[in-house]
């Protein structure tokens, strides 16, 4: 831990309470005015600290950021959040700074978060709204031990993740539309995009990309009938750090289940709050639609589907529309 971090934990511990500058420097164990740079930088990122020359440093309150060190407070998860956290106030797309820093060897669990993305990404070429300070715009480098046909899974068990997180801190009911959108009363609140990068017969990594609408508001006219946000579903804001912690905790326990032992279990609980089980649909591929009735997901992740003649197909990846 930096020495700013320190002065941070401690500053939280003593919150309200003046703390002269010296027994500051005792305790952290650094110059005082190491302590004086160190709270700068912290004001910097918008800590509320008050100094006085007599009565040292007041601490009153955090910033309403996804910093590092509000990410990491009591997260309770042994990778995930704990690793390298890149933070930036604006960014054109979390995902391509997160394959950046993999391509460039950033270890399993750094995480790259932006307050706003200014060329957030979907599927197929979309783009996400990523107004400022609203939503949960982050990406996850991971370099799972897998045959490269596995990775697929790993956007289900990132959906099953943040249906458990919302269930978690939030009322709402969440849906998981396959293979990447998370809704609730049918509008999207959250979409996942992951990339994956290989060499031969193996997974090099994989980013898994997270945009979720926590505080949004206002939506473009295209999105209005789509959309949603935690806010507009509640009434209420809700803290975009703690939902963010529940989540990476949420991922890493089911990342984990996944690699040791399979997704058998993870595929039961998806089913569970799959949207589309029993639905008819159309799932628009690149070559052709399928329209059908969605029967199950089966223990490679693909859809199964009967369709209008009774056959049955696996659906690997598609656009998908319930009828």
């Amino acid at each position: 831990m930096g020495t700013k971090d320190e002065l941070l934990r401690y500053l939280r511990e003593e919150q309200g309470n003046w703390i002269s500058g010296e027994k500051v420097s005792r305790r952290i164990g650094v110059s005082r005015s190491a302590i004086w740079k160190q709270v700068s930088r912290l004001r910097q990122e918008g800590y509320v600290i008050r100094s006085s020359s007599k009565k040292g440093y007041l601490f009153l309150g955090t910033p309403e950021m996804l910093l590092p060190a509000e990410i990491r407070e009591g997260i309770g998860t042994e990778v995930f959040g704990r690793k390298e956290i890149v933070y930036f106030p604006e960014l054109d797309s979390t995902n391509r700074k997160a394959k950046e820093l993999a391509a460039e060897g950033a270890p399993e669990g750094t995480l790259v978060v932006a307050e706003e993305q200014t060329r957030g990404r979907g599927r197929i070429g979309r783009s996400w709204h990523s107004p400022f300070q609203t939503g949960i715009y982050m990406s996850l480098i991971l370099r799972p031990k897998l045959p490269p046909n596995e990775a697929p899974k790993i956007t289900l068990v990132t959906g099953v993740a943040v249906a458990e997180a919302l269930l978690a801190v939030t009322p709402l009911k969440p849906d998981i539309k396959w293979p990447n959108d998370i809704l609730v009363r049918g509008r999207k609140i959250c979409g996942i995009l992951t990339e994956t990068s290989t060499e031969m017969d193996a997974i090099d990594f994989v980013v898994v990309g997270v945009g979720m609408n926590v505080n949004t508001r206002e939506f473009p006219d295209d999105l209005k009938e789509i959309a949603t946000s935690v806010s507009l579903e509640t009434g209420k804001t809700f803290d975009r750090v703690m939902l963010m912690r529940e989540f990476l905790r949420q991922f890493e326990h089911l990342y984990t289940t996944f690699l040791h032992s399979g997704f058998e279990s993870i595929g039961k609980r998806w089913s569970e709050l799959s949207i589309l089980l029993g639905k008819d649909v159309s799932v628009h591929m690149i070559d052709r639609t399928c329209k059908g009735r969605v029967m199950e997901l089966d223990r490679d992740g693909a859809l199964i589907i009967k369709g209008e003649h009774g056959e049955l197909e696996k659906i690997y990846s598609g656009d998908i529309h319930i009828e």
